[in-house]
């Protein structure tokens, strides 16, 4: 992937994130892949507002490859991948300092804001993904 494709945020563990075992929660680390990507879009998309649509998760692969735990610093990175049809995939990677941590192959499907019926990806659509 190109470098300068990629979209990261870097967050630091906070202790509603853990469960019993005294690490992240893998519920948490979904909630992070889906907070990326629409991180991601909303940057994508800050000068023309593409209003008249939202995106669904119609699939989720996540490996947990490692654990974090309270405090550790945690960097999180996006970028999307094929997209065609209706649906647009994209790739997620967790990292504790400079280790793999989570990775994840998420399957996003374009839907009309109203109807809620999936909508082809446009070429401005793929512009703006692929940007």
């Amino acid at each position: 992937m190109n470098s300068d494709k990629i979209f990261s945020i870097t967050r630091t563990v906070c202790k509603e994130e853990i469960d019993e075992l005294a690490h992240v929660n893998n519920v948490v680390f979904v909630l992070w892949v889906q907070d990326i990507a629409k991180l991601h879009w909303s940057e994508l998309t800050k000068e023309n507002p593409l209003d008249d649509i939202v995106w669904v998760v119609i699939r989720h692969e996540i490996d947990y490859l490692g654990e974090a735990k309270l405090n550790d610093v945690i960097t999180i990175k996006t970028w999307v991948g094929e997209t065609h049809g209706v649906k647009s995939v994209r790739y997620v990677e967790i990292y504790k300092e400079e280790k793999l941590i989570v990775k994840a192959k998420t399957v996003w499907c374009l839907l009309h804001k109203t109807t809620f019926k999936p909508t082809r990806i446009t070429d401005t659509i793929k512009n703006v993904l692929l940007a």
